[in-house]
């Protein structure tokens, strides 16, 4: 406990939501602005270890800098009374680890739909060159809606940084992340597209693809160990999605998809055409390259099961550990199985010396033959313009004037203009080779979708249908119903086939059955006196009392008529309004 309930004279903590090994996370409600947010706790026994502070404020920086819809917004940082915290948006729903807990395996299409939410959340970080390093079901929620949101940024890196330091750690979580993460070599973008391949194999086989006992065996399988493809698991998945899967996680870089960017367009591809073709890249070029020496004496020296972040990971979930190189027998068989095997000194000088002047003979073939060709081996580079935000022709016609070619990739609906350019692929600014192709996304405006008709289905099924038709999962509400099971459909708004701006929000009531439902009893001959009891005891009230005059005192105060008939299922709390006779003595 920390032992108080108001930080930063704004942020009141409501209830714990959440633990893991380095914070606590709370429910809070800011004061100011009058909304619920998530608050996220350094633990007391942290709050003097550098490192781990460090960590924490990694973490705020990273994800703080980024702005998507897909990636949980952080709202502000602070310290006081040597309390480290952040405030974040607070997201109701689950973790996709819960989710696939629950379900065993997801079907593939809404698979399909899960990782693209998180690819382009990726895609949004690595343009930023942040590389999230820990992508994994339980870093993923899904929000009551359906909707995608990536978190835990607290391992994030610059892309641009070795993972590679002297301090004897691999950061992330073992069965997820990738073979260059266990060896602790430098990560890219494509380390985080491995993970979400392995995150993706477990959503449509409800199982990681290398388990073992311990942290370290696991992390050996990810780079010695072939994978057994999903669809042997689960047959219902098309080829196309087993393919991309692994391709996903090629254990050399190279071979998987180079940046999210291309994963998304393949994702789409299954998404509306499951028997879409995946290009797997079992052959690419070796070129000859000029490198610096390879110095076999220091290589020897090395430790690869080191990383860039001295921070020490602790994982935020309880069923999944972090996995940390210590000094073991275990892990120094893994060392040994995971490198070449080790020659004598003198013979790796040796080595060393030869390779060293192949490189540099090939460096002045290279050259002397570039200045024989006219400068035309290799190229010179071209920068990517900045066509994001203008229409098709305009962008066109700036990539073709860089010597470069414009491909439209694909059209996607949104609030911007129909064919504005909305993202590219190189990013503007990257250098490439002349005649590269830059792929483009271009608007489709806001176009008009019909809107399904989703009565009587239950609440999953519509969800999955209303994200299918391009548009949004707005407000649920749940009542009683007798005509309706509970979890089914009730009423929409809009109704089904009314067109309508695509992404626009469905709202939804839905049955949670007859939950509070009661039989009307028979009123009619019953004492008044005795009726607003009765229906009192069946959890009904009594409405209007009319009076009916009779001459014949037997009838006195009973029931003639009620507003609801015998033997009808209402709610509790509803009111009955009777009529009953009332003796007024003789008529004349």
């Amino acid at each position: 406990m920390i032992g108080k309930n108001m930080l930063g004279n704004r942020y009141e903590l409501l209830e714990k939501i959440g633990e893991g090994g380095m914070a606590e996370v709370y429910k809070a409600k800011c004061h100011i602005l009058n909304r619920y947010v998530a608050i996220k706790i350094l633990k007391n026994e942290f709050a003097n270890n550098e490192d781990f502070v460090k960590k924490f404020q990694t973490e705020a920086r990273a994800a703080g800098s980024l702005s998507d819809s897909r990636i949980v917004n952080i709202y502000d940082v602070g310290n006081e009374d040597n309390i480290n915290y952040i405030v974040m948006e607070y997201i109701k729903g689950k973790t996709l680890k819960e989710v696939i807990n629950e379900k065993g395996k997801i079907e593939y299409i809404r698979a399909i739909e899960i990782a693209i939410g998180i690819a382009k959340a990726l895609e949004c970080a690595h343009k930023n060159d942040i590389i999230h390093r820990d992508i994994k079901p339980h870093n993923i929620m899904i929000t009551e809606e359906g909707n995608v949101k990536v978190t835990d940024f607290g391992i994030a890196r610059v892309s641009n940084f070795s993972t590679i330091t002297n301090t004897n750690k691999v950061v992330g979580s073992a069965h997820y992340f990738s073979p260059e993460q266990a060896r602790g070599t430098i990560v890219d973008c494509r380390s985080d597209i491995y993970s979400l391949g392995i995150l993706m194999y477990e959503m449509v086989t409800g199982k990681v693809p290398y388990d073992a006992d311990t942290p370290v065996s696991v992390a050996l399988k990810h780079i010695q160990e072939s994978v057994i493809p999903p669809v042997q698991f689960n047959p219902d998945i098309p080829k196309s999605l087993n393919d991309l899967i692994i391709k996903c996680i090629e254990k050399e870089p190279i071979k998987r998809y180079q940046n999210a960017a291309e994963l998304i367009e393949d994702l789409y591809s299954i998404k509306n055409n499951r028997d879409a073709q995946i290009k797997l890249n079992n052959n690419y070029d070796d070129f000859t390259r000029v490198m610096d020496p390879i110095n076999v004496d220091e290589l020897s020296k090395s430790n690869i099961y080191t990383d860039g972040n001295e921070e020490e990971k602790n994982d935020e979930e309880d069923d999944e550990e972090d996995y940390e190189d210590e000094d073991t027998e275990e892990n120094n068989a893994l060392r040994r199985k995971s490198r070449s095997p080790r020659k004598n000194k003198g013979k790796g000088k040796k080595i060393a010396i030869i390779a060293s002047s192949i490189v540099v003979v090939l460096a002045v073939i290279g050259i002397v033959a570039n200045l024989f060709l006219g400068g035309k081996l290799g190229g010179k580079k071209v920068v990517v313009p900045n066509i994001v935000g203008l229409n098709k022709e305009e962008a066109k016609k700036l990539v073709e004037e860089k010597g470069l070619v414009f491909l439209v990739q694909s059209s996607e609906a949104s609030d911007k203009p129909e064919g504005e350019v909305i993202s590219c692929s190189p990013n503007e600014g990257a250098k490439v080779k002349a005649k590269t192709e830059v792929k483009a996304i271009i608007s489709a405006g806001n176009k008009k979708v019909k809107v399904p008709d989703l009565k009587n289905l239950n609440i999953e099924e519509a969800k999955r249908k209303i994200i299918e038709n391009d548009l949004n999962v707005g407000n649920i509400k749940f009542e009683t119903s007798s005509q309706f099971k509970n979890g089914r459909v009730m009423e929409q708004s809009p109704s089904s086939g009314s067109e309508v701006s695509s992404g626009e929000k469905i709202d939804l009531i839905v049955s949670k059955g007859e939950e509070g439902m009661v039989l009307v009893p028979d009123l009619s001959n019953q004492d008044i006196k005795e009726v607003e009891q009765m229906l009192k005891s069946l959890k009904l009230k009594l409405g209007n009392k009319v009076e009916i005059n009779t001459n014949d005192k037997t009838k006195d105060g009973k029931v003639y008529n009620q507003s609801i008939a015998p033997n009808t299922k209402i709610e509790e709390g509803t009111e009955i309004n009777v009529s009953y006779f009332k003796y007024s003595g003789s008529f004349d």
